[in-house]
């Protein structure tokens, strides 16, 4: 089976490590698309997408077209003759031309239980709203977004205090694993396709920075998800004498108080709507990031003090 594989960020790069250390030798990778390169860090240095990296390292011809909506990108497909492609994070909408193209399709490694989380930013928003588990799927590529039917799925427990970025490492290792059972089953006549619920749809667009500020006029709970939720992009804050006061890490309380009342200093308890929290990893404008009790002691807080 000729391959074509199409990602661009990190979790596409496991993906495809994965395969080609993992599918035995009647499977190829005959080639890469991928985003182009991009300037990054404070000096704007020129950088290849992980997949880029990870196809040059073993000699994989890789293509980085503005668009498939050309001739040409149509035309590199079908040079390329594979049987399969594999989309995992790819950033780019294959239109029905190229999907047309290899004699199994294409199919996607989506890192959620579809039909819930369709969309740019499933992990995140599955931490946000406090779910004890998402998991990865496979699913036949259409032309629509994420609703293909679904081939393979493996279920991944979410523990209370995970961030959606350590989330992300376990479903990338789950999705990769997954992938390459897909494949083989693919070969070998193996899968049947489900078509989705879509009356149960959920949508999970991408995040923003307007989500991060926060009160703590809210249950602690909801807030303990939402700071799990947006570390380790854009990280949740709030505002204390104008400044920004970001939080990577928090754990839940039991103790009860007016909201923003400081209920303990070590460790830093904060009163909310219902329970409280604890800031465990906060990150000061201007500062590095410290424990939440350092930055109380730095600002002589007192418990009883009020955070607004």
């Amino acid at each position: 089976m000729k391959i074509l594989f199409m990602g661009t960020p990190e979790i596409a790069a496991k993906s495809l490590s994965t395969m080609l250390q993992t599918l035995p030798g009647e499977y190829s990778v005959c080639g890469v698309f991928t985003r182009e390169d991009k300037p990054v860090g404070r000096k704007q240095i020129l950088t290849a997408p992980p997949v880029k990296q990870v196809a040059q390292e073993h000699g994989i011809a890789v293509f980085q077209p503005k668009t498939l909506r050309t001739a040409q990108a149509v035309e590199q497909v079908k040079q390329l003759a594979p049987d399969l492609i594999v989309v995992v994070a790819y950033g780019r909408i294959l239109p029905q031309e190229i999907l047309d193209i290899p004699r199994y399709g294409a199919i996607n490694l989506h890192v959620s239980l579809l039909p819930k989380y369709r969309g740019a930013a499933p992990v995140q928003w599955a931490v946000i709203h406090g779910e004890q588990e998402t998991g990865v799927t496979i699913m036949q590529l259409d032309a629509g977004l994420d609703t293909g039917d679904i081939l393979l799925v493996q279920k991944v427990p979410i523990p209370e205090d995970m961030t959606s970025g350590e989330l992300f490492e376990s479903v990338s290792e789950a999705g990769a694993d997954l992938l390459c059972t897909a494949i083989q089953r693919i070969a070998e006549g193996k899968v049947t396709p489900v078509p989705q619920q879509h009356e149960l749809a959920t949508l999970a667009p991408p995040l923003n920075k307007g989500m991060a500020l926060f009160g703590f006029g809210q249950p602690a709970q909801v807030l303990h998800n939402l700071v799990r939720g947006l570390n380790p992009w854009p990280i949740a804050y709030f505002l204390h004498d104008g400044k920004k006061i970001k939080v990577r890490r928090t754990k839940l309380h039991e103790e009860s108080g007016c909201v923003g009342e400081i209920l303990s200093l070590k460790p830093l308890i904060i009163g909310c709507e219902k329970g409280s929290l604890e800031l465990v990893e906060v990150v000061p404008e201007g500062s590095k990031p410290m424990a939440g009790s350092a930055w109380a002691a730095g600002r002589r807080f007192h418990v009883g003090d009020k955070l607004e």
